[in-house]
């Protein structure tokens, strides 16, 4: 399976003389999927286009999540651990929901393993959680995302040269719902304020994981956003990149679709 999803991707720019590299990734580097050094994004680029990210998933509020972004016609972005909250992203529950984001038209991005913080953690280890994570969702999807969302935020020098030598870039954010802290109504609040100071785009951070912010703020942001006249689009789009180094069709579940022992 190693095999073939490293001769599909062809994808890391390896032209380091910093780092070394993991030994078995490929030394064989696509000029066309080549991304800035170290890439950091905490913002759109397109104006008049809102990104409503949601992290630590898959959960069970996605499927809320999906209904009320497509019924406005609109997109969201999923960042997905391998295995937190104690379910593993392999389960039959689990993959379904990571397929059915992605084929709604989600884009759905890498959040890495299990959620540690990658800033403790030595270079071998950082690739671990990003490869575990990205290794399931080209395997549920077919997709090898081009974006990765470091947990808390936290990144420093060794978690962006393993992003870069991946071909991936490093999204952040530019407005925090907090919807991990406050409750409903203090949330939408900040959503109506956000809508009213109007900046050219916005970039949010929000969590699949908690009930009142996919059932109770979602429609609500949803509603104050477009009616600010913001087009709610994909991460990938409101900045003019593309979601995915690799696209093709998903793999066929086997014995290496577990969590057990990574």
């Amino acid at each position: 399976m190693f095999k073939s999803i490293f001769s599909a991707l062809a994808i890391f720019a390896v032209s380091v003389s910093a780092i070394t590299l993991p030994p078995h990734l490929p030394r064989n580097v696509n000029e066309n999927l080549r991304r800035a050094p170290g890439q950091v994004v905490t913002s759109c680029t397109v104006p008049n286009t809102a990104a409503l990210t949601f992290d630590d998933g898959p959960w069970v509020y996605l499927y809320d999540i999906s209904k009320a972004l497509v019924a406005a016609g609109a997109v969201g972005t999923f960042f997905f651990n391998g295995q937190n909250f104690g379910d593993c992203i392999y389960t039959a529950d689990q993959a379904k929901r990571v397929k059915y984001a992605y084929d709604k038209g989600h884009q759905v991005a890498s959040h890495t393993w299990a959620h540690k913080n990658l800033t403790t953690l030595n270079w071998d280890q950082i690739h671990h959680e990003m490869w575990l994570a990205e290794e399931a969702i080209f395997k549920i999807t077919g997709a090898y995302p081009a974006f990765v969302r470091p947990p808390y935020g936290e990144h420093n020098g060794l978690v962006r040269d393993a992003a870069r030598v991946r071909g991936q870039t490093i999204a952040l954010w530019d407005f925090d719902s907090r919807d991990w802290a406050l409750g409903a109504d203090e949330v939408k609040q900040l959503y109506t304020d956000l809508a009213n100071r109007r900046p050219s785009n916005v970039l949010t951070l929000n969590h699949e994981v908690h009930q009142h912010s996919a059932q109770v703020v979602l429609p609500h942001a949803i509603k104050v956003l477009k009616d600010a006249g913001y087009r709610l689009v994909s991460l990938a789009e409101c900045l003019g990149q593309p979601a995915y180094t690799v696209t093709g069709p998903p793999a066929t579940r086997d014995a290496t679709w577990t969590c057990q022992g990574k």
